[in-house]
């Protein structure tokens, strides 16, 4: 391993295919953030189709990482995902329902402090 990174050409394809084909990992942490958020992993799993990547993080601690917005039952929502192209899956790392204080109408942009 030469220690680069390496960086997903199409960060929110790989996202998509990878939930498509269930190549998630969820930490017991996850599980339980979202389990108080009232968000389901069918919420990430049925949102699919709606995810715009709204921030990216390519420097992340470990693996590049991308907030994704999504939209499922009527219900926004954010989802970080962290994206391993080496084993080709990523992990949610959160996922919560944004702020209206801390972003636009659209949720889509964070808004200025």
């Amino acid at each position: 391993m030469t220690g680069e990174r390496r960086l997903p050409e199409y960060p929110l394809q790989i996202i998509q295919r990878c939930v498509r084909e269930r190549r998630v990992y969820w930490s017991y942490h996850v599980n339980m953030r979202m389990q108080e958020r009232y968000i389901t992993r069918g919420h990430v799993f049925d949102a699919v189709e709606t995810y715009e990547v709204v921030e990216s993080y390519p420097h992340d601690k470990y693996l590049p990482s991308y907030l994704v917005y999504a939209m499922a039952g009527g219900m926004v929502f954010h989802v970080l995902f962290a994206v391993d192209s080496e084993g080709d899956n990523v992990r949610v790392i959160t996922a919560y329902h944004p702020d209206a204080n801390q972003w636009s109408s659209d949720f889509k942009t964070r808004r200025k402090p």
